[in-house]
């Protein structure tokens, strides 16, 4: 068994619905590199994009992947461009079982439409445009996981369960 599981994937591509769903059935904690960011700042994401910029909240990023990395029996969902920042993946430790969720620029953008959140990097212009360039600046970064699954293809209960198999298919991942 891994020691924690760290999940990748563009925005709205379920890390946070099938992380909490996965460590609910793991027993284990769970961690968002968003979520925990504000925490620390009192600010949300788009705050500190506008407020603070993009290379403060990449740093703020940073910082929090450090930590919440370090941890053990956790379920993490990485910021969607913190695979892509120089470094991100050299952090991951050795007994992390990583996991790319993928999804399309056209499905992201209309979940993330649905959920009413603010996504800074697609303020401006046309959005699915800025989206499909966004997923394919990060698509390399995100190939560094070691599995990729399909959100598209079912919800986050089947994504947990088929990361639940892959977990215990060989003990260690």
């Amino acid at each position: 068994m891994p020691e924690r599981v760290l999940l990748v994937g563009f925005m709205a591509s379920g890390k946070t619905s099938v992380g909490k769903e996965l460590a609910s059935r793991l027993g284990w904690d769970f961690e968002d590199f968003d979520t925990a960011i504000e925490a620390r700042t009192g600010k949300s994401v788009s705050q500190i994009f506008s407020e603070d910029g993009e290379d403060e909240f990449r740093r703020l990023e940073c910082h929090v992947a450090e930590e919440l990395l370090a941890r053990r029996n956790t379920v993490v969902a990485s910021g969607g461009g913190w695979p892509a920042q120089q470094g991100s993946w050299k952090m991951v430790p050795e007994e992390t079982m990583s996991v790319w969720l993928q999804v399309s620029p056209g499905v992201a953008v209309h979940r993330a439409s649905e959920e009413g959140s603010k996504r800074p990097l697609l303020e401006g212009g046309n959005v699915l445009d800025r989206a499909t360039t966004l997923l394919l600046a990060r698509e390399a970064s995100y190939r560094r996981a070691r599995y990729a699954l399909d959100s598209e293809r079912c919800g986050p209960r089947e994504l947990v369960d088929e990361i639940m198999k892959l977990m215990t298919r060989k003990g260690k991942t």
